[in-house]
C-alpha cells in the first residue's frame, strides 16, 4: 500500500473497534429484543410496568457512561475500561440466563437474579460505551478530523450489523411459539445465553488485537493510562487537565439534590428517571464551570448541549421499538411475512438490516455533498432526522385509525416505519457522535460523550414513560370479552365494574381506564401515535430554525 493510500483510507484500528462493538451490540440488542416479553410472560409483570423497567434500564445504561468516561479520562484509560465493561456485561447476561431458567420453580429468586443482572449490565455498559466511541475519535490525527462523519457512519454500521444478528438469533431461539400460537415461556433463557457468548467473543477480539492495531499513526498505543498522555495529543494551546473549583463542585452537588427533588416531587417521576434527568443537567453545568475553558471551547460545548437536548425527543420516539411497538407487533399485527409467521420480538430486526444497507450510501452522500461544498452542517442533518421520525409515526397513525379493537395492522406498515426511522437515525445518531468528537476539547472527550449519552438516557426514560401510555390493544378487548366484560364500555365509563370484575381484569393485566398524557386522555392507538408526531415534528422545526445561530457558535467546525 502506498503512503497516499494509507492517508486517504481509514486506520485498521477502526475495524478492530468495529468488530468489538459489533459483538457488544449483538449482546445488547439481542437481549433487548426479548426482555419485555420475558418480563410479561415469564415473570408475570404488567405491560405498563415492563415498559417502565425497560425505559429505566435503557436510561441507566446511558447514564453510567458518564461515570465510565470520567474514570477512563482520569484513572484507568479507555482500554482497561472496555475490557472491564465487556466482562461485566457477559456476566450480567449469564445471570439473566439463570433467571429465565429458575422462574418456574422459584419466581422470587428469578426476580432477584433479573434485577442483579440488569444492574451489572448497566455498569458494564457504562465502562464500555463512551470509551469505544472516544477511541474512534482518537484514531484520527488533528488534520484528519474531517473524516470523522464517515468513520462514525462505518462504525455505526458495525453497531447495526451486531444489532441485526442479535435481533435475528436471540428471538429465533428465545421467543418461540408452537403451531397453535402458544408461547414457550422457558425458551427465553437461550436468547440470554447467546447474548452472553457474543459479549465474550467481542471482549476477546479487542484483547487480542488492541496492541497491534489500535495505535496512533506513529504506532503508540491509544487509550492507555491517562498518566502516559503526551502533549502532542492535544490541540495547540489546549489545557490538558480539567479545572473544577471546590465552589463549582459544591454548587453542582446542591444543584443535583435540588433538581432531583423538583423532578421527583413536582414532576412525579420515579427515582431512576429522577436520577437520569438531574445528573444530566448537573454534569452539563459542571463542565461549563471549568475555569480553563476558552470562549470558543465554551461556545462549542453549548452546541453539544443544544443538539443533545433535541436528541432526547428523537430517542423517546425511536425507542418505542422494544416496548410499545413490540407489544403492538405481538397483539395487534398480522405478522405473516411471505407465508412465515414472524416472532413479534423479531420485527425490530428491520432497523438493523436497513442501517447495514444504507450506512455506506449515506456516508457516500455526505462525502459527495462535501466535495461540492454543499454538505449541510451537523445540526441541520439532525433536524432532518427528527422530521423523518414524525413522518414515520404519521403514516402508522393513519393506518391504525380504522382498525377498531379487532383489526390487525399489516406487517408492511411496521417495516415501512423502520425504514423511515432508519434514514432518520442515520441523519442523527452517527452525526451526533461525530459532532461530539469534533467539538469537544480533548480533556473532556470521554466526559462529553458521557453527556451526549445522557441525552440518550433521558430520551429512553421519556420513551419508557410514553410507552406506558399505550392504550389497550385488541388482545385485551378479546380477553375481557371471554371474561364476560365489555372493555370498551368500561373505558367509556358507561358501566361500573363490580369488585369481582375489577379483580378479574387486574389479574389478567388489563387496565380499566385509558392512559393520560400531559392532561390528555389517550383513547386509541391513533391518538397514541400522534403524541410522537407532535413531539418530534415540533422539535425538528425548532432545531432547523436554530441552525444559523449554532453554525456561528461552532467556530468553523462543520
Amino acid at each position: 500500500m502506498s503512503e497516499t493510500a494509507v492517508k486517504t483510507g481509514h486506520p485498521k484500528g477502526l475495524w478492530v473497534l468495529f468488530g468489538t462493538e459489533m459483538w457488544e451490540r449483538f449482546n445488547f440488542y439481542g437481549m433487548r429484543a426479548i426482555l419485555t416479553l420475558f418480563l410479561v410472560n415469564s415473570l408475570m409483570m404488567k405491560e405498563e410496568d415492563a415498559s417502565l423497567i425497560y425505559g429505566g434500564f435503557l436510561g441507566l445504561c446511558y447514564l453510567t457512561p458518564m461515570l465510565g468516561g470520567f474514570i477512563a479520562d482520569r484513572f484507568f484509560g479507555n482500554r482497561n475500561c472496555i475490557l472491564l465493561g465487556g466482562l461485566m456485561m457477559a456476566i450480567g447476561q449469564l445471570l439473566l440466563f439463570g433467571s429465565a431458567s429458575v422462574f418456574g420453580s422459584n419466581i422470587g429468586l428469578a426476580n432477584t437474579l433479573m434485577w442483579v443482572a440488569l444492574g451489572i449490565i448497566i455498569f458494564g455498559n457504562g465502562f464500555f460505551k463512551p470509551n469505544i466511541s472516544s477511541m474512534v475519535g482518537s484514531l484520527y490525527p488533528k488534520q484528519e478530523k474531517s473524516k470523522l462523519d464517515t468513520a462514525f457512519t462505518i462504525f455505526y454500521m458495525g453497531i447495526n450489523l451486531g444489532a441485526f444478528l442479535g435481533q435475528l438469533i436471540c428471538p429465533i431461539i428465545g421467543d418461540v411459539k408452537d403451531v397453535n400460537g402458544i408461547r414457550d415461556i422457558h425458551a427465553f433463557k437461550w436468547g440470554f445465553l447467546a447474548a452472553s457468548i457474543a459479549m465474550l467473543i467481542g471482549t476477546a477480539v479487542f484483547y487480542m488485537l488492541k496492541n497491534k492495531y489500535v495505535v496512533t499513526p506513529e504506532g503508540r498505543p491509544l487509550g492507555g493510562l491517562p498518566s502516559k498522555n503526551e502533549a502532542s495529543d492535544f490541540e495547540e494551546g489546549e489545557s490538558q487537565k480539567a479545572v473544577f473549583s471546590t465552589t463549582a463542585l459544591v454548587v453542582a452537588m446542591l444543584a443535583f439534590l435540588g433538581l432531583g427533588a423538583l423532578i421527583h416531587f413536582v414532576f412525579d417521576q420515579n427515582l431512576i428517571y429522577t436520577l437520569i434527568y438531574s445528573s444530566g443537567l448537573t454534569l452539563a453545568g459542571l463542565i461549563i464551570s471549568d475555569t480553563s475553558l476558552t470562549k470558543v471551547e465554551r461556545d462549542r460545548i453549548f452546541v453539544i448541549y443544544i443538539v443533545a437536548f433535541f436528541v432526547i425527543f428523537f430517542w423517546a420516539a425511536f425507542e418505542q421499538a422494544g416496548s410499545s411497538l413490540t407489544f403492538i407487533a405481538d397483539n395487534q399485527t398480522d405478522r405473516n411475512f411471505f407465508g412465515w409467521n414472524m416472532p413479534p420480538s423479531m420485527v425490530q430486526i428491520f432497523n438493523g438490516l436497513f442501517v447495514v444497507a444504507f450506512a455506506v450510501p449515506f456516508s457516500m452522500l455526505w462525502d459527495y455533498l462535501r466535495s461540492k461544498g454543499r454538505e449541510p452542517i451537523s445540526p441541520m442533518k439532525q433536524s432532518f432526522g427528527l422530521a423523518l421520525i414524525a413522518v414515520s409515526y404519521f403514516i402508522i397513525a393513519h393506518n391504525v385509525k380504522d382498525l377498531g379493537n379487532d383489526g390487525l395492522l399489516a406487517i408492511k406498515w411496521l417495516i415501512l416505519l423502520y425504514l423511515i426511522q432508519t434514514c432518520a437515525e442515520l441523519c442523527l445518531s452517527p452525526i451526533g457522535l461525530s459532532l461530539v468528537g469534533k467539538l469537544s476539547p480533548k480533556r473532556f472527550s470521554s466526559l462529553l460523550y458521557g453527556v451526549f449519552f445522557l441525552s440518550n438516557a433521558s430520551g429512553y426514560a421519556l420513551a419508557g414513560t410514553l410507552g406506558s401510555i399505550l392504550p389497550s390493544t385488541g388482545d385485551k378487548f378479546n380477553k375481557a370479552k371471554e371474561l364476560g366484560i365489555n372493555l370498551q364500555d368500561v373505558l367509556d365509563k358507561k358501566i361500573t365494574l363490580t369488585p369481582e370484575q375489577a379483580k378479574l381484569l387486574a389479574d389478567n393485566q388489563i387496565s380499566d381506564h385509558n392512559p393520560v398524557f400531559a392532561g390528555f386522555e389517550i383513547h386509541n392507538l391513533f391518538e397514541f401515535f400522534m403524541v410522537f408526531v407532535a413531539l418530534t415534528g415540533l422539535a425538528a422545526v425548532i432545531l432547523f430554525l436554530l441552525t444559523p445561530f449554532l453554525k456561528k457558535m461552532m467556530h468553523g467546525v462543520r
